[in-house]
């Protein structure tokens, strides 16, 4: 059952199209991996899932709502149910780890301190940065900084979907592994549907139910990685001997 759906979304910007007739779906409690080249539209299609964007025709549903036209109520609605975890994890700096997880349930929920406290102690454990809380974000490395960006994502109850964008960008090669186990962890323990955006082919190889490709504005694959690296599409191919050429 589709969960997220992209029906010919066009995106232009300055008459110019970022998206171009994009057209795919998420399932409920699936991980799909948005890859493609720089500039091809990958964050700009993140961002119409929570109306920072809205496209210029086509639509954009949730559930079955239409994310660009609901009204207020609605739209809050759907925000409630996502959580975003961006590049540089976006942690506010005079804020502890703690503190930072708990901004959301304290800005858009009436739970008091002992069930907010429960609540952030339970997200950090998922991210295991439980020994972190205390700290600020100058005092932690920037995998750490991802990990508590995405305790925040996961922390109000109502969070079912997670959207990240370049999660693993700017960390060596170690500390993407562990969080890319851990975009699979909470999809697998917590039913959390995942769109990541990412340049990083072995991760979304590794997490990814679906890996989309995107070029030009254009969706021109969707499939399972294991389809996805056998693929005889052109443009797939391509995109596999840049990424095999990068890491060489």
């Amino acid at each position: 059952m589709a969960l997220i759906e992209f029906q010919d979304v066009v995106k232009k910007f300055n008459g110019v199209a970022v998206l171009d007739g994009v057209t795919f779906d998420v399932r409920k409690g699936e991980v799909l991996c948005v890859v493609g080249p720089s500039g091809t539209g990958k964050s700009v299609t993140l961002k119409h899932l929570v109306r920072l964007l809205t496209p210029t025709s086509g639509r954009v549903l949730v559930d079955g709502v239409d994310v660009a036209t609901c009204s207020g109520r609605a739209l809050n609605g759907i925000r409630s149910r996502i959580g975003y975890l961006f590049q540089g994890g976006a942690l506010l700096a005079w804020m502890n780890v703690a503190d930072n997880v708990a901004l959301p349930l304290r800005e858009c929920t009436n739970m008091d301190d002992a069930e907010i406290d429960r609540r952030v102690a339970a997200a950090l454990e998922s991210v295991e940065l439980t020994d972190a809380a205390e700290k600020f974000p100058a005092e932690i490395s920037g995998g750490m900084q991802k990990r508590a960006g995405l305790a925040r994502a996961i922390v109000r109850p109502t969070n079912d979907v997670v959207l990240y964008d370049e999660p693993t960008s700017g960390l060596d090669p170690v500390t993407s592994v562990t969080i890319n186990r851990l975009i699979k962890k909470l999809n697998r323990e917590l039913g959390i549907t995942s769109v990541v955006v990412t340049h990083d082919l072995q991760g979304a190889v590794a997490i990814a139910d679906r890996i989309l490709l995107l070029k030009g504005g254009k969706v021109v694959e969707c499939s399972t990685p294991a389809e996805f690296l056998k693929s005889e599409n052109r443009d797939v191919k391509e995109f596999l001997a840049a990424m095999k050429g990068e890491v060489s």
